[in-house]
């Protein structure tokens, strides 16, 4: 046994450069992006319409998870899931308006444990969503050791800044590229957050204590409010394509995300929408998805200019993002599904202890809470446990550690499933209550939803908000996605004779996993 562990080491060094732990002399520091609403829009990952030269060479340069998928398509909520290593069902947070350690459980999360083992941890820009979701602090002092930073220009990110070159009127736009020396403060605030990540690698970069720094962008997320110039590196047209502009045949109405947030912004009211299935018009779908695909160039940029201040001998860099978004597949734009594309997330994985010889993509199913253990193990920290029987124990996760994938070494208790749900007050889309973004008192309906290899299954159940418990004899709704056959999620099957004992099967891994 001892002489079989000695071979593996042995193979792990030739394979993918594994330091042995007699060449670790002290712990890595810890560089974590976080970007907003950010699908897996990455050349490296094979979007040939991305323009993201610097994202492209972290991922070639360490392991690309592609199949990852958030437990919720909100921010707040998957944040804190991440964070915390816990389902929305344990942190009871699936809006914007609780605080998981009074509402649930006094959870600890990723820096917090960090700082448990001797780190300095500091958060720069959205790591945690602001709010109460996170106690008016982004959970200082429990997780930080020092004042989180925000950006000063965060208070004009959804304010009237967008101006008409013609007429000289400011408005709240969707489409939003600016002129920096007219924005306020001349500038945006994922560049402040740039600036001040890159003088925090400055100051710490002879530093004897180990650092966990975590960098949250706010692009893609809306408005699309970037830097011009980035807009004329994508030509309009390539965005052409033939996507459906109306809900798929079969689509519960239940499912249906209406994108009130798109049509609330001033240049999407002037084009009148019909609610709540649309379709917006061909040409404004195209420049949704240019200026998409622009601010996530900017922000790429932005990541390029922080990793050249990066110590990659001594750091392990990670990004990813809460959640995805919808860029008019099934008629839906904007978040607020259970589909792929709302749920899927990059996730790279840099470790100068674990460099591979040729690009490792790794397209295992894998869950964004997976983070959590993962991060642990690659800094080399005590395992955290997983939560067995008491999910609501102070310290353990919901989530596995993802290592032994980098490793190519899986056991057999990993299984390819991820799990995720979204709430709705009706069976049918509503302005009021807001169908995309409920209150917990207003959610009657939780969809949950488990992804495999070949499908993705989503059932939506009778949910109650005060005992937070669901009613599985209640079924509003049901999608049932063959990806071997519809990888874009268009056909739903759940009313198939033939697919009833692979939907049946489905459903009972949701009760097993949501009792």
């Amino acid at each position: 046994m001892k002489g079989a562990s000695i071979y593996s080491l042995f193979i792990l060094v030739l394979a993918y450069g594994v330091k042995p732990s007699s060449q670790i002399t002290k712990r890595n520091n810890v560089l974590l992006f976080v970007l907003d609403d950010f699908r897996p829009a990455i050349g490296a990952f094979g979007d040939s319409k991305a323009i993201t030269p610097n994202i492209d060479s972290l991922a070639k340069n360490g392991f690309m998870f592609t199949n990852v998928f958030a437990q919720q398509s909100l921010c707040a909520p998957s944040r804190n899931s991440f964070l915390t290593g816990r389902r929305p069902d344990t942190t009871k947070l699936y809006d914007f308006y609780s605080y998981w350690r009074q509402s649930a459980g006094n959870f600890t999360t990723i820096p917090q444990y960090f700082k448990q083992h001797g780190y300095l941890t500091q958060s720069i820009g959205k790591i945690f969503h602001p709010g109460i979701s996170s106690n008016y602090s982004d959970d200082y002092p429990l997780s930080w050791s020092s004042v989180p930073f925000h950006p000063s220009t965060e208070e004009f990110m959804n304010k009237p800044t967008c101006i008409d070159m013609a007429s000289g009127d400011v408005s709240k736009n969707l489409l939003c590229p600016v002129v920096l020396k007219l924005q306020p403060d001349e500038t945006l605030p994922d560049i402040q957050s740039t600036w001040e990540a890159k003088m925090f690698l400055s100051e710490h970069q002879n530093s004897t204590t180990p650092f966990f720094l975590a960098v949250g962008f706010h692009k893609p997320h809306i408005p699309f409010k970037f830097p011009a110039k980035f807009l004329d590196l994508h030509d309009l047209q390539k965005f052409e394509a033939h996507d459906l502009d109306y809900p798929p045949h079969g689509l519960p109405l239940v499912a249906w995300s209406s994108y009130l947030d798109i049509r609330s912004r001033d240049d999407m009211k002037a084009l009148n929408i019909s609610y709540p299935f649309g379709p917006i018009r061909d040409v404004v779908r195209l420049k949704i998805r240019q200026h998409y695909y622009a601010s996530v160039t900017y922000v790429d940029d932005l990541i390029g200019q922080l990793l050249k201040d990066v110590n990659f001998d001594n750091t392990i860099v990670l990004l990813t993002s809460d959640h995805g978004w919808s860029l008019g597949e099934h008629a839906e734009w904007s978040k607020y599904s259970n589909y792929d594309v709302a749920l899927n997330v990059p996730l790279i994985v840099y470790s100068p202890d674990m460099l591979p010889k040729v690009n490792k993509k790794i397209d295992k199913v894998v869950e964004l809470l997976d983070l959590f253990p993962t991060i642990v193990d690659l800094a080399g920290l005590p395992p955290i446990e997983k939560c067995i029987t008491d999910t609501n124990a102070d310290t353990c996760v919901e989530g596995k550690s993802l290592l032994p994938y980098i490793l190519d070494n899986p056991t057999d208790g990993l299984v390819e499933e991820a799990f995720s749900q979204y709430p709705r007050p009706e069976a049918y889309p509503t302005f009021y209550p807001n169908s995309d973004k409920p209150k917990l008192y207003q959610i009657k309906i939780m969809g949950y939803s488990i992804r495999n290899r070949r499908f993705r299954y989503t059932a939506w159940a009778g949910f109650d908000p005060v005992t937070f418990g669901r009613d599985w004899t209640k079924i509003y709704g049901e999608e049932l996605y063959d990806h071997s056959i519809d990888p874009q999620e268009n056909i739903n099957l759940a009313d198939r004779p033939q697919m009833q004992e692979t939907k049946n099967w489905l459903l009972s891994r949701l009760k097993k996993k949501f009792v």
